[in-house]
């Protein structure tokens, strides 16, 4: 049209987008990085839900003089050559589904966007917007539903299309913590180690807590994790008694969803159980609470209350059967 710059004009458009979206990790092992991380983390009204005043006082008081330098000694334990291993994997996640989506005929981009941290939700949609794509299927690597984390990935998305002039077509998946691909591809994972290294005498399904309050004010995320475990255990043919749900990774001093996950392990072994496998089905991908709270803290309490075998069953990461799920979710938004 005469008279119009190229930026003012309409071009063509009609581009699809998957973003796959996880929670996020510092830039480096490092306290100024864990710092930054925390403060985008905890500043988060779903996260911590106290008010905003008083919690910033303690954030910034206390919580974030103390806690950086304490997490950062953590985080380099399990840093690689690559880097964070949750970003790693997320990377390795986000070109395996594009490889297999390009391979099914889906002419769709794959993007990958944190929570907190980079790459963020709303340079990313930025990006996708300016390229010209206008629907978008947004997947958060969260099984079960939780307003912490899946809510709070659709507020990130929402806050930044309330700018946007022109929306794109927008589609959230808010759990899959019982398709049948994501309990198939989580079993699998499970019976393998079982064939490796022989069933244990518990199968500890451990997922991240929360405050118990949130239970109480309406959040399924509980309720959720416990039918991911029912069925995981009706996949494997596992009887009660063989398997049992805990919680992990506690913050502050209110009371948490329980059993907690240390308490367990210092209590099975007094109780007779030597011989443990852990599988965190609330992870997506390892990080921080499962390669480092899990595979190592964990570890060190049950082996010290007695314990004789433990072991962390990975989390699926970019198994194929895992990125399998991950295209049939999208699918028929595709």
């Amino acid at each position: 049209m005469k008279g119009l710059s190229k930026q003012q004009g309409h071009g063509p458009r009609g581009k699809k987008a998957v973003l796959l979206l996880n929670l996020g990790t510092p830039d480096a092992p490092t306290p100024k990085a864990v710092r930054r991380y925390l403060a985008e983390f905890l500043s988060d009204p779903r996260v911590v839900e106290i008010p905003k005043l008083l919690w910033q006082l303690i954030l910034h008081g206390i919580v974030l003089r103390v806690r950086p330098a304490k997490s950062a000694a953590l985080y380099q334990q399990i840093w690689t050559e690559q880097g964070s291993p949750l970003m790693d994997i997320s990377l390795r996640q986000r070109d395996a589904l594009r490889a297999l989506l390009a391979e099914q005929g889906s002419e769709v981009r794959v993007e990958l966007a944190m929570r907190y941290g980079q790459p963020s939700v709303s340079s990313v949609l930025q990006q996708l917007h300016s390229d010209g794509v206008d629907a978008i299927t947004v997947l958060p690597l969260y099984p079960q539903y939780s307003a912490p984390t899946t809510g709070s990935a659709f507020d990130a998305v929402a806050k930044e299309l309330m700018g946007w002039r022109y929306l794109p077509s927008l589609n959230f998946i808010n759990s899959y913590h019982d398709r049948p691909e994501f309990i198939s591809a989580l079993a699998a994972s499970i019976r393998r180690d079982f064939e490796a290294n022989g069933k244990p005498q518990k199968l500890v399904l451990s997922y991240h807590g929360m405050p118990e309050r949130n239970l109480h004010l309406g959040d399924p995320y509980y309720c959720l994790c416990l039918k991911t475990s029912r069925l995981v255990a009706e996949e494997l043919g596992l009887q009660e008694g063989e398997y049992m749900n805990t919680f992990q990774s506690r913050f502050g001093k209110a009371k948490w969803l329980g059993p907690y996950t240390d308490a367990t392990m210092a209590q099975l072994p007094t109780e007779g159980v030597k011989d443990v496998a852990v599988v965190c089905p609330a992870f997506s991908a390892d990080c921080l609470e499962t390669l480092e709270e899990i595979a190592g803290q964990n570890r060190e309490i049950f082996e010290h209350a007695g314990g004789e075998r433990f072991r962390y069953i990975p989390a699926l990461n970019d198994d194929p059967a895992h990125i399998d799920m991950m295209a049939k979710l999208v699918a028929p938004y595709l």
